[in-house]
């Protein structure tokens, strides 16, 4: 127990000047691929099972694949490349990507010390996607807190890198049992 949850009287309790894990002074919305891991809170198996090395989504599963499938409706700017869905994670490829001419037309970035997320960064599409999820889930069941706080990142710097995460997202069933996410139900 750390001193938060005695204070509080509260578990998984973090105090608000949390370290970042994003690159520091990186601008998460500019062109460039991005993989994209989240967790549910706790690492719970919500979205459905693997059996023989493939994922079988359930009706959770299948809401987090629509709400997955939505982002470029709401970010015209993104293209979704390589996914897969877990039972308590999501892995994918976020491409950012400007139409020609549009940069000329973008609005300056003007550093607001109150707003944290910017729009159209990658901070911004986790969250909306997030919340549409966990709207389903308070609405159809008793379960609150579908993510983690936060979710995993890595800037996408190559065509090799992208090959080698696009195969790793792909295999990602059948290496369950040995994923870092695993726990079995």
């Amino acid at each position: 127990m750390n001193k938060y949850e005695a204070d509080v009287g509260v578990q998984n309790f973090e105090p608000f000047n949390r370290r970042s894990i994003r690159l520091k002074g990186y601008d998460y919305s500019q062109n460039g691929g991005y993989f994209i891991t989240i967790c549910t809170a706790n690492r719970l198996c919500l979205f459905g099972e693997i059996i023989d090395g493939e994922m079988l989504l359930n009706e959770f599963g299948n809401i987090v694949d629509k709400c997955w499938l939505e982002i470029p409706k709401h970010h015209p700017s993104v293209r979704l490349e390589e996914y897969t869905i877990m039972p308590n994670h999501i892995h994918g490829i976020l491409v950012i990507h400007d139409d020609i001419g549009v940069q000329n037309f973008e609005p300056l970035r003007i550093e607001n010390k109150f707003q944290k997320i910017i729009p159209h960064s990658i901070g911004s599409i986790i969250r909306g996607f997030k919340i549409g999820v966990t709207k389903y889930f308070r609405q159809n069941t008793d379960i609150y807190n579908v993510w983690q706080r936060n979710y995993y990142e890595q800037i996408i710097k190559d065509d090799i890198s992208f090959d080698t995460i696009c195969k790793y997202i792909i295999n990602n069933p059948i290496n369950w049992e040995v994923d870092e996410n695993y726990h079995s139900m």
